[in-house]
């Protein structure tokens, strides 16, 4: 399953997220939304509804997400983040530095 597509670039750059991102697909991911941002720097909106699960190495590519649009000026969204996702953004107090809906 692809857990990284992007799905729409209109305004903002949106990608859907699926399955699970953990330190052995966390680079992937990174790769995957940096090359679509450097191409199209707008902000960025991840859909969650069905990303089920996700380790520290990917709350830390988050941040380095985060980093990176923010140096130019952007956001960055969470949108349907599941329960047990968000207590980890909450745990680790992520939800104070980034938007998580």
């Amino acid at each position: 399953m692809q857990q990284v597509k992007l799905i729409s670039a209109d305004d903002k750059l949106a990608f859907s997220l699926s399955g699970e991102i953990d330190a052995a697909t966390s680079e992937d991911f990174y790769a995957h939304v940096c090359a679509a941002y450097e191409h199209d720097k707008k902000d960025l909106i991840f859909d969650c509804a069905a990303l089920t699960f996700i380790d520290s190495t990917t709350l830390g590519t988050f941040v380095k997400i985060l980093k990176k649009v923010k140096s130019d000026g952007h956001g960055m969204i969470l949108e349907k983040v599941r329960p047990n996702v968000k207590k980890l953004f909450n745990i680790c107090a992520l939800d104070t530095i980034m938007e998580i809906r």
